[in-house]
């Protein structure tokens, strides 16, 4: 069965931010992941991890202003010193807390952009950004999102961020295969699976089409766990769901999976 890491953005929210690490870790979780941690020193978050024997999974990469909509920079004409300081400031965190992975948005599709411009940027950003991270021993993940989540984002299927993988050709740039994202924007969640899998870094999941827990909605995940184990995975499951109802209350799949209450 894959390892599970705790999504503190959308689990746990009954409490505070850095009181999930440890209800995370009360419930059987050895790895934690997050959309962002800029609103916290690093070193606070990393004594968060410790107090709490976790292991970051994986965070974003700035955004740009999320407040205002923008959903990521790399497909930004015009931005790039912007996306630049924004991967430096995301690998600050990924050394301070060991990370071994960051994810990069692409960005939401600006009106009236031609294609062209689009993917020029997107690619030499990538570029750039793999390059930098390969100097950290970083992974950096390309992961599609459906539209109907986030309208307009420029990476939404998987065949897109393949075709960009292979066309980039560098080792350390891997695909986020998220099974809810996925589902919602293409389906056939386990033959793409197949497909893509020796692209894939990590993996995410919930439940379609509501994002709550992942024995609720249309997807069966005992099988595609279970092909997961198949294929030979070796990286982390991410739990990027909002609980229907309490957390805890909601963590049967877990357990179905092995997974119990306790640290160690």
């Amino acid at each position: 069965m894959p390892r599970f890491a705790a999504n503190l953005s959308m689990m746990f929210t009954e409490r505070p931010f850095l009181d999930r690490f440890s209800a995370a870790a009360d419930q059987g979780f050895q790895w934690v992941e997050y959309l962002f941690p800029y609103d916290f020193a690093p070193e606070e978050l990393a004594r968060a991890l410790e107090r709490n024997a976790l292991r970051q999974a994986l965070f974003n990469m700035p955004p740009g202003d999320w407040a205002a909509g923008e959903r990521g920079l790399a497909c930004l004409p015009g931005r790039e010193k912007e996306f630049d300081a924004a991967l430096e400031k995301a690998v600050l965190y990924a050394k301070a807390l060991n990370c071994p992975r960051l994810h990069v948005m692409a960005g939401t599709i600006p009106a009236g952009t031609p294609a062209t411009a689009l993917q020029a940027a997107y690619l030499g950003n990538i570029h750039r950004a793999a390059e930098r991270l390969a100097d950290e021993g970083l992974e950096l993940c390309l992961e599609p999102i459906n539209r109907y989540s986030m309208p307009g984002y420029f990476l939404h299927e998987q065949e897109q961020a393949a075709a960009y993988i292979q066309r980039l050709d560098m080792p350390n740039v891997r695909l986020q295969f998220d099974f809810f994202h996925c589902q919602m924007e293409q389906g056939d969640v386990s033959g793409r699976l197949r497909r893509f899998f020796p692209l894939i870094g990590h993996c995410q999941i919930a439940g379609v089409p509501d994002r709550h827990e992942p024995d609720q909605g249309e997807l069966h995940y005992p099988y595609l766990l279970g092909l997961l184990d198949a294929l030979g995975y070796q990286g982390l499951v991410g739990c990027e769901y909002t609980p229907a109802a309490g957390t805890e209350e909601g963590l049967g799949w877990l357990r179905a999976c092995g997974v119990r209450p306790g640290r160690g």
